[in-house]
Parts: structure tokens; sequence; C-alpha cells
């Protein structure tokens, strides 16, 4: 980490009765319970984390509580994406009601994007809804999950396919808490962090090509730019498409492919999330390239950057072969976005300039789709 930690900062995701803030910086989990105090209805809540988190991160958001003065109780849930299942929903429901949490009460998720997820729909739906909290601890939530309200379990049909939108009282990103994550896990996260450039941001995306290792070697105050700029502009366009009817869906880029990639590889850990998002935006580009939106050098530049911070570009780079690109479009099929059967893709008019389009022949993503997996 770096020698001067950044001073938290403070960003509103403005939603009217529904705003709260996101706050980013280091040591924030130390200092956890002054944090949540204020966004509190009574001082009590339940902390929701997998064992995994609890060994690294628990005793020192309990000590924070304690010195607070908020009570609290601690569930935990397996690790791993098969939490998010109608089975672990309901027995954190069912732990839930036995622990006599009341609408007053907090939920507080402490984890990644699969406890965040979890939480956040159990929160909607116990007793007609209580407030809960975000406390991401990996790159990927802390950029992406955690911010916007989207909840959500898997179904057997494909990733995401149940949930609700419901905002969270409070989002603390800690970034300390990215030095306990496996590197292949902050690689994938970044995938995230470098999306918010290459749709709307050319200037970030510029950024990240100077200072990107940085983020993924500990730098705290790269990681803390990162990651606010990141959550700048989800909660941007979240304020502006809060249900993701128009502009929200532009944070879906390259989250078709990867979804589809997600699904053929059985949601296993051979293909992490942020790993297929990083491919799925390299299959962006490169449609985008082949229905002349987008220059061709721009594709390379995503894939250069990509690849060069160690992420894969590739189902072939990923360790991963005998994917069929019909069988990849059948998946796709399958997508939340998908409107009167047409599905909606996010392209690319360059860097920084992605578009929300339904107007793409099957017969093109196949095509591209066949190129990419023997590349």
């Amino acid at each position: 980490m770096s020698e001067t930690a950044p001073a938290p900062q403070r960003l509103e995701v403005a939603l009217g009765e529904r705003s709260y803030e996101i706050i980013v910086g280091a040591d924030l989990l130390s200092d956890a319970g002054s944090w949540l105090r204020p966004v509190l209805a009574r001082p009590k809540t339940v902390v929701v984390a997998d064992q995994t988190v609890a060994d690294l991160h628990l005793d020192s958001l309990r000590g924070a509580l304690d010195s607070a003065d908020i009570a609290h109780q601690v569930v935990l849930v397996p690790p791993g994406e098969d939490s998010k299942s109608f089975t672990q929903l309901e027995r954190l429901l069912e732990r839930l009601i036995e622990l006599k949490v009341e609408r007053p009460d907090t939920l507080v998720a402490l984890g990644g994007g699969v406890v965040g997820d979890l939480v956040g729909l159990a929160a909607s739906l116990l007793r007609r809804g209580v407030a809960f909290v975000q406390v991401p601890t990996t790159l990927l939530a802390q950029v992406d999950s955690s911010v916007g309200g989207k909840t959500g379990i898997n179904s057997k049909q494909g990733k995401n396919l149940i949930g609700a939108f419901y905002q969270p009282r409070l989002v603390l990103a800690d970034v300390t808490t990215l030095a306990t994550l496996p590197e292949r896990e902050l690689k994938a996260g970044y995938a995230e962090v470098a999306k918010y450039g290459l749709l709307g941001d050319p200037q970030f995306f510029g950024w990240l090509e100077g200072h990107g290792r940085a983020v993924l070697t500990g730098d705290s105050a790269a990681q803390s730019e990162a990651v606010m700029r990141s959550c700048r502009m989800k909660a941007r366009i979240v304020a502006a498409d809060e249900r993701e009817m128009g502009e929200r869906a532009l944070l879906n880029l390259g989250h078709t492919f990867a979804h589809a990639l997600e699904a053929a590889s059985g949601y296993s850990g051979r293909l992490l999330h942020g790993e297929a998002v990083a491919i799925g935006m390299v299959m962006a580009f490169e449609l985008s390239v082949r229905l002349g939106l987008c220059p061709a050098d721009d594709a390379a530049r995503v894939r250069r950057h990509l690849g060069g911070l160690g992420l894969p570009t590739s189902t072939a780079a990923a360790g991963l072969h005998g994917f069929d690109g019909g069988a990849l479009f059948s998946h796709m099929q399958q997508d939340k976005k998908v409107r009167d059967g047409r599905l909606t893709f996010i392209l690319a008019r360059g860097i920084g300039h992605a578009i929300i389009t339904r107007d793409v022949d099957a017969a093109s993503v196949i095509a591209m789709l066949d190129h990419e997996l023997v590349a």
C-alpha cells in the first residue's frame, strides 16, 4: 500500500428519498460504526458474510460496531456463486426471522457481489422491506454490484434472473480490504473498472492505461481514484435511469457475452465473472468493428490493455475450449435485456462511446463468436 492513504471521498447517489452515499477510502472498516450509525433507524444490525470474508474482516467490523454501541448479530452463508440460489435465500430469510429482525433494523452485507446480491434481495423481502448497507470487500463489488440497487439470485435458466431493484442506505468501500484478495480476483474486478472508461469516459480509460498496474499492485491512492471514478459514473447513470429502462443498460457492456460464457462454463470457478466480462468486452468491440461502428485500432487497444494486465481476452486465453458460437448465442437469448425476442446489445463507436442497439442480426453475432472462440 502507498505510505500516505488518501482521505475518504464521499459521493451521493441522487435518488430523492432513496438517496445514499458511497464512501471510498482506506482503513474505513476500523471506523465503520461511525459511518453506519447516522443511517441506522436504530442501532441494531445483522451482519451477513461468508466464512472466507468473516475470517478476514469480521472481527474488525464487529469491533467498530461495538465502539459505536451498535448491537449486532452475525449470519454466515457458504462462499461462492451457489449461494445466489432459492435454497440459500430461504435459509437466510428463515434465520433472520429466527433472530427477530424487525423493520427498523438494518442488514449489513460484508463481502463480495454474491453476498451483496443475496442480502439485498433478502432485505427487500423480509417483512416487506428492511434497510441494508453494503460493505463490499472485492474490487468488483466496490465498483459495480454494491452500487445501484440491483439485487438477485440465479435461476437454472440464467444468471440474476430473479431479483429486485432495492437501494442500500450506504455503501462503505474500504480499499484496504483489497489487499486480502487473491490476485486473480483482483484482476477480475479490474475488468469492471475498465468498463467505465470504455463505455463513457475515454479520459478515464487513458488514465487506466497509465495507472492500471498501480491499481493491481496495491497502491491505495490509485485504487481509491479508480473506485471513486467508477462509482461516480455509475451513480450518475443510476440516478438518471434507476430501473434500467434506457441509459443504465450501457453498464452491461460486455455482460451479454459474459453471462453466456458463464452459463456455458456452468458458473464454475473455471471462469470468474470479471474474467468473463473482460472477454465479453473484447467481443463487443470486435462485433462493433465487424458492423462498421468502431475503429479496429480501438478494439486492438482494448484487447492490449486487458491482456497486458493479465486478464483473459479470449476463451482460449482463459483455458476454456470446446465452446460453440450457436450454443453461446442460445444462452444469450435468456438475457434479461431481451425485448420482444430481440437481444439488446451494448456496442461501441469507439473507446468511451458505447451505444445501445437491437439492430444486430444473429448471423453476424454467431460468426464473430465462432472466430473469437478459436482465437
